[in-house]
């Protein structure tokens, strides 16, 4: 009776997927942090600065009333809201009625998923890539398909190497996020746009994933949606905005996908947390309070390309926008996971390894993360380069 008992709690094969490693990393910070010792945390992608002053007091003058479910779509006003975002900013038109408000761009993604591919299907990722798109495939029995990028290609995934891979067992979708998670880099207008063509006239579904819009210094980013309507765009209210804790983001979905996409979400949420959204409808009033936040993060990027190279770490991806610095470590070590937990443990700063990012080359690779304040990033320099060059 007893065996028969324990194998009902047997997990199942969908949730045998890896964890998310920069979440271990924080936990492991955090022993660090209750032993006493300051860590400087770049390893999480998460803003110091809070939400706008906006959306916090919308958000306090909704609790003197109830807060009942809404709609599974979101509240009509905030939908709309969004969709005037993208006249706004991108001088594009799009209906309210395409607006979905997610818990976040996590639930965004499992709703993209589950209402655009079957069990079984093969979709492209950019590798290196935001791990949780894996494993958030594997447990929906889809098969995630690392899609190799290089200097070559700026990191990004061309129409080619999209089309090759989708040769040899075709593909029912592509992922792409620009400015990119790890690696802080971005398609050009030109290559963002090839590469939607190329995927379309192939029948590769496109997912845009645009949470970092807003977070860019090279160049403006584009939304996929200037260049197709029929594309799936994925965004939040968590980095540009500063609200990850508020857990709330939205998605552009054509319009025959509205409908599975709200079915599902009534059935696996019922709503949104209707005090983000009424905050989340009120933090584009404070976008003036959040470009200085911004700025701030331009000088973070500036201390660590310039303080990099002059403590050894010399090599590393186009910081094109986001908030990351993918670092290469391979002349000081062979394990990024291990050089990782010493430069927490010896230099109290902590960053993720590559290998979460990238199961193939990330061993060579750290990312930081710089949307601390400047006193912390200067002294992430001095601390990594004493801890290197003792």
């Amino acid at each position: 009776m007893l065996d028969r008992a324990k194998t009902l709690l047997t997990p199942s094969a969908r949730s045998d997927v890896p964890p998310f490693m920069v979440m271990d990393v924080i936990a492991a910070a955090t022993r660090l942090e209750a032993q006493g010792h300051h860590v400087i945390h770049m390893e999480v992608g998460q803003p110091a600065a809070a939400a706008p002053t906006t959306a916090i007091a919308a958000a306090r003058r909704a609790l003197d009333g109830p807060l009942r479910y809404t709609e599974a779509l979101g509240i009509g006003s905030l939908r709309a809201r969004i969709a005037r975002h993208y006249k706004e900013v991108y001088g594009i038109e799009v209906s309210p009625a395409q607006v979905i408000v997610t818990t976040g761009s996590s639930a965004g993604f499992i709703l993209a998923f589950l209402a655009l591919f079957q069990p079984g299907d093969r979709v492209g990722i950019a590798n290196p890539g935001y791990p949780p798109y894996r494993h958030i495939l594997t447990a929906l029995g889809c098969e995630p398909v690392l899609i190799e990028t290089s200097e070559e290609t700026r990191w990004a995934i061309m129409p080619e190497t999209l089309l090759t891979a989708h040769r040899r067992t075709p593909l029912a979708g592509v992922i792409v996020a620009s400015p990119a998670n790890p690696t802080g880099t971005m398609m050009t207008p030109q290559a963002l746009a090839a590469l939607i063509r190329a995927s379309e006239s192939a029948g590769i579904r496109f997912i845009s994933d645009e949470i970092y819009h807003g977070l860019d210094y090279a160049f403006p980013a584009t939304t996929s949606l200037s260049v197709s309507d029929s594309t799936l765009v994925i965004n939040s209210f968590s980095k540009y905005f500063c609200m990850t804790g508020w857990r709330i983001g939205w998605m552009v979905a054509p319009e025959p996908l509205v409908r599975p996409i709200e079915r599902l979400q009534g059935n696996l949420a019922i709503s949104v947390p209707t005090l983000s959204q009424f905050a989340a409808e009120a933090a584009f009033e404070g976008r003036d309070e959040m470009d200085a936040v911004k700025h701030g993060y331009e000088e973070n990027r500036r201390i660590l390309v310039e303080g990099f190279p002059e403590i050894g770490l010399d090599k590393f991806l186009p910081v094109d926008g986001a908030f990351y610095l993918y670092a290469d470590v391979s002349h000081f070590c062979d394990d990024s996971f291990d050089f990782a937990r010493r430069m927490l443990e010896q230099a109290h700063v902590a960053a993720t390894p590559g290998v979460d990012f990238d199961p193939l080359n990330g061993r060579h690779f750290i990312r930081f993360c710089y949307a601390g304040s400047q006193a912390d990033m200067r002294e992430a320099v001095t601390r990594i380069g004493r801890w290197l060059h003792p």
